[in-house]
């Protein structure tokens, strides 16, 4: 088990720095016809061991104690879990409502033109796979998903010969299952490292380059609070490679 920070903790609800290759919950699977659950540590287990008191939270207990939200295997970031079910179901609202500013990094293949602005195409899933898309023809359990973009720095790549990259501020404004990788593929700039979308691999860099920043909401109405999560040392020091080749 990786080490997990706390970043925030009061009576009702903590806050945490995910790290990444951490599923957020186990998953079952069917094989053979049966049903079966993935051995794999997770944050769920983590956090059941630390604050045993929060078995029950939540709407599927069983599985996902004091889970609110959730991010991608190899996205890293900050992730709200709540201590008990008045307070699960308070957060669980704010993001039903669109009332959680969630601010992502993602670094993305090629030079991201606008600098700015919203990509606004409903998602579906493809026919017998896990894979998201915005050709929903024939797709299933198609949703409106909108997300706002804005570049932070163009940067070139480490390695000779390949395209240079975006560094971008990336906002959803709702909440779809891998709605940030799936809109930034669908106008051709990838998430570097997500084989799943396009961006593939890259020497000496085996994640996804998605890093949940911030979360601004209300713990109580009436109250901002702004929690956030500084770039891993792995996407900064890619960062910093990126820096190096244009000097």
């Amino acid at each position: 088990m990786p080490s997990i920070q706390v970043i925030y903790e009061d009576n009702n609800f903590l806050a945490v720095n995910k790290p990444a290759g951490l599923l957020v919950h186990g998953f079952r699977v069917t094989v053979d016809g049966e049903k079966r659950h993935i051995a794999e540590s997770t944050l769920v287990d983590w956090l059941l061991e630390k604050y045993p008191e929060i078995k029950g939270v939540g709407d599927l207990p069983r599985w996902r104690s004091g889970i609110v939200h959730r991010l991608d295997k190899q996205t890293s970031g900050v992730l709200l879990l709540a201590k008990n079910q008045e307070y699960f179901i308070y957060l669980k609202n704010l993001f039903k409502n669109h009332e959680v500013e969630k601010t992502y990094l993602a670094l993305v293949k090629g030079r991201v033109e606008p600098k700015e602005g919203f990509i606004n195409k409903p998602i579906g899933l493809k026919p017998g796979t896990i894979k998201r898309t915005v050709f929903v023809k024939n797709a299933k359990m198609i949703k409106e998903a909108l997300t706002e973009y804005k570049v932070k720095e163009y940067l070139p790549s480490p390695m000779a010969g390949l395209p240079e990259y975006s560094l971008l501020e990336v906002k959803p404004k709702t909440g779809r299952t891998h709605q940030i990788r799936v809109h930034l593929a669908s106008i051709g700039h990838a998430v570097v490292g997500d084989p799943l979308y396009g961006g593939g691999k890259v020497e000496g860099f085996n994640r996804l380059f998605l890093h949940a920043y911030s979360l601004e909401f209300s713990p109580v109405p009436g109250k901002k609070l702004k929690l956030t999560a500084d770039l891993p040392p792995d996407l900064t020091q890619f960062l910093s490679s990126a820096k190096l080749a244009s000097q």
